[in-house]
């Protein structure tokens, strides 16, 4: 070989084969160090195991959230089913992690939900019924308040109870339901119409005007406005003590949070009226603008029973009529046996009308 010649080592030559047994080695050494460091599955993601346990206490103790600043509480109370759809999303991740200790972290939050909603899957009803009671905010501002009075009567409801009655629109509820109902009152915003006699009708307060002023008004002043009445259906079976309600509105505002003041004033105030009541006999609907898992219901929640929780199919949530979330119409029971509950297709209204069977 003379100088200047360049050595060349071809390829299959035992050179190249050195080369390519030691970078081969090399590789092997990398990809050895690579299983061996890698986390088992019970270490693998961690992040998804620990939002899966914080996702099952949140479900476990929804009730120990703080709601005096800005109604925290209440407010995740109002939407606590749809957590539960937390549970696939995570579910999927620690799947695709190979995640054993994510997977049995979300055992948790799915045994607590099923604990809490698992019922409600199942339909509960049964046929027949001695009472038919039916419930809708009509919405003041319902485009057509007639049509909603007419499908509301096609229902066959025995008992209608409406909330949000316009001043406008009063006469029109009025004419499109005598022919079906003979036995009406409207209490200022709300009304109850019935196939069967009413008696001992009258005004109920719930608080809804506080304050020096609202002390001082008389009652033919607070009438147009009152949202909450008590009256007695006279049954083949007894008296019906049957209360019609619209609890105040609540608020979600950026800074101030969910704001249930008024909500909360007035269900308290109802539930004093309800543990007053002395017919053993009792029927509640109205809007209550919560739900059965907000606290801020317990005082009627703990004298009544839903009957949608009882002899109901699914969540039956009624609002918004346009994709409902949340079941914030509610008729409620004491003394009476609830045999079946539903919804009714939607009306003019921002809320879908619910309705229920009872019995003796």
């Amino acid at each position: 070989m003379t100088q200047g010649d360049t050595a060349k080592v071809t390829q299959g030559s035992p050179a190249a084969a050195g080369g390519g047994t030691r970078r081969a080695g090399v590789s092997g050494v990398r990809r050895a160090t690579r299983i061996a460091t890698r986390p088992g599955p019970w270490k693998r993601g961690p992040v998804l195991a620990a939002l899966a346990l914080l996702l099952g206490l949140l479900l476990l103790l929804h009730a120990q959230i703080p709601n005096g600043t800005g109604g925290l509480g209440s407010l995740v109370e109002t939407f606590l089913p749809w957590l539960g759809l937390f549970v696939p999303v995570l579910l999927a991740g620690a799947l695709w992690r190979r995640s054993i200790s994510a997977v049995v972290a979300l055992l948790l939050p799915a045994v607590v939900w099923l604990n809490l909603f698992g019922g409600l899957l199942v339909d509960k009803s049964y046929p027949g019924g001695d009472l038919t009671l039916v419930s809708h905010n009509v919405a003041a501002e319902n485009p057509d308040p007639a049509g909603t009075a007419r499908d509301l009567a096609a229902s066959g409801a025995d008992v209608l109870a409406l909330e949000e009655i316009s001043a406008q629109a009063k006469g029109t509820y009025m004419k499109e339901l005598a022919k079906a109902y003979p036995y009406h009152t409207v209490q200022g915003t709300v009304g109850l119409w019935s196939k069967l006699p009413l008696s001992g009708t009258r005004p109920v307060d719930i608080k809804q005007d506080v304050g020096p002023l609202g002390a001082t008004k008389p009652a033919e002043e607070k009438l147009p406005s009152n949202r909450a009445l008590r009256t007695t259906v006279a049954t083949d079976k007894g008296p019906l003590a049957v209360y019609v309600a619209h609890l105040g509105s609540v608020r979600v505002h950026p800074r101030g949070g969910f704001s249930t003041g008024d909500r909360d004033r007035n269900a308290q105030a109802l539930g004093e009226a309800l543990a007053a009541e002395k017919n053993k006999r009792v029927v509640v609907l109205g809007d209550f603008n919560g739900t059965m898992n907000d606290r801020a219901l317990d005082g009627l929640t703990s004298q009544l029973r839903s009957v949608q929780d009882v002899a109901g199919d699914g969540f039956g949530f009624s609002w918004p009529a346009s994709f409902p979330v949340a079941r914030i119409d509610q008729i409620l029971v004491r003394g009476v046996e609830p045999k079946s509950a539903w919804l009714l297709p939607e009306t003019g209204s921002d809320h879908l009308p619910v309705a229920a069977g009872i019995s003796w």
